[in-house]
């Protein structure tokens, strides 16, 4: 099996020992974005400017590995807060448009940078 390392100036670099995606066996394993921009500065704000933030950044990571949004198999939000969920969700489904990815969304107590959204998602390549 190759493995081959996505790398984009389009996105944040990754902020530890980690890739940001890795495209193994026809599938795209993009690391968990936070809203960082491409440059590295952290875009905070509400939570809703967060989360387009991230969105970007992973698009921008899929289409450096040959990919795109509508090639999403999977996705994982990590919420700092539950309550943002409807939030979140209304531009995650601006994102995605009419793919519906399988997902799931979970409540993370401590996300790095203290962001309050962070998502990671499975694509095909």
């Amino acid at each position: 099996m190759s493995l081959k390392i996505v790398n984009t100036p389009n996105a944040p670099a990754a902020i530890g020992p980690y890739s940001q995606a890795i495209i193994a066996n026809g599938f795209v394993f993009c690391s968990g974005q936070v809203c960082l921009t491409p440059t590295g500065e952290l875009g905070g704000g509400p939570v809703a400017d967060q989360a387009k933030q991230v969105l970007s950044n992973l698009k921008a990571v899929l289409e450096a590995a040959g990919s795109s949004m509508s090639k999403v198999v999977k996705t994982t939000i990590f919420l700092k807060n539950m309550g943002d969920f409807s939030t979140v969700n209304e531009v995650y489904a601006q994102a995605f448009g009419d793919h519906r990815p399988a997902r799931a969304t979970v409540e993370a107590s401590g996300l790095p940078k203290n962001v309050l959204v962070e998502i990671e998602c499975i694509a095909l390549a």
